[in-house]
């Protein structure tokens, strides 16, 4: 099985931290070129300094503000004018604001309808050239299992990640005569710092204590466990390869089987 990615750069947002930066170790692990995209230029310097070199490959980090999208392609852009050549692209940015379908704004739909969505959109614009020129590419959004089952509380995340999987599909369709492949990573619960916050918010709503809330949590994962963000980012890896180029268009839960949907 071929996942030799020794010859491939990647794009990685929200790589600072989590999800995002778990999917840029095992794409690193695998030999690409890895760099990282966030807001904080600090911690993306140190991570981009500790991921994995093993085809001695050099990895590099981009400092912007996924919530605008004009200035992200704008960033993206400028560095495929000085030359680099993005093969994989990895959507991936922090959640949405928690809340019911009426308490949540207009505004924070559309902040959300923004970075989770337009932003993506525009990085594609920025990229797929280059992968055209390439002959292969690899689009990969990490978004929810809401996307099959929504989830309580989380209405604007149900919203907007069902809206980013149906442009998604379109966009595999697209993209599928160039090779290019495009596919979904929906996370369950996963041992995160969001998770943890939305349980501490969850607990005291509710008025129980977060070990109890974590309890029912786990009854409702058949291998009753929290994943971990290095299980979502060894699939986001995996549609990375070229052993993977005849899987598109595709939601793939990583949740432990909590997914009530075929």
């Amino acid at each position: 099985m071929n996942t030799d990615l020794s010859s491939r750069q990647a794009l990685v947002c929200g790589g600072s931290a989590g999800i995002g930066l778990a999917c840029a170790i095992e794409l690193a692990a695998l030999g690409a070129s890895v760099t990282l995209v966030a807001r904080r230029a600090e911690a993306l310097s140190q991570c981009a300094r500790e991921l994995p070199t093993p085809a001695g490959q050099r990895h590099d980090w981009l400092a912007l503000d996924l919530s605008d999208p004009g200035s992200a392609r704008a960033g993206v852009e400028s560095r495929v004018r000085a030359g680099a050549r993005y093969h994989i692209l990895v959507n991936n940015t922090g959640g949405p604001p928690e809340g019911t379908a009426l308490q949540n704004s207009a505004e924070e739909y559309a902040g959300a309808f923004r970075a989770h969505l337009l932003t993506p959109q525009a990085l594609v614009h920025a990229l797929v050239p280059g992968m055209r020129e390439a002959g292969y590419g690899r689009i990969v959004n990490v978004l929810s299992t809401s996307v099959k089952a929504p989830i309580p509380t989380l209405a604007i995340s149900n919203t907007i990640r069902a809206g980013v999987a149906a442009w998604a599909k379109s966009l595999s369709i697209e993209l599928g005569p160039h090779q290019i492949t495009v596919n979904n990573v929906l996370p369950g619960f996963t041992a995160t710092d969001r998770l943890r916050d939305l349980q501490r918010e969850w607990s005291m709503k509710q008025g129980i204590t977060e070990e109890e809330l974590r309890a029912r949590h786990l009854a409702t994962i058949p291998m009753r466990r929290f994943g971990e963000a290095s299980e979502i980012g060894a699939a986001v890896a995996f549609l990375c390869t070229p052993a993977a180029s005849y899987i598109s268009g595709i939601n793939l839960p990583v949740d432990g089987g909590r997914t009530p949907t075929l």
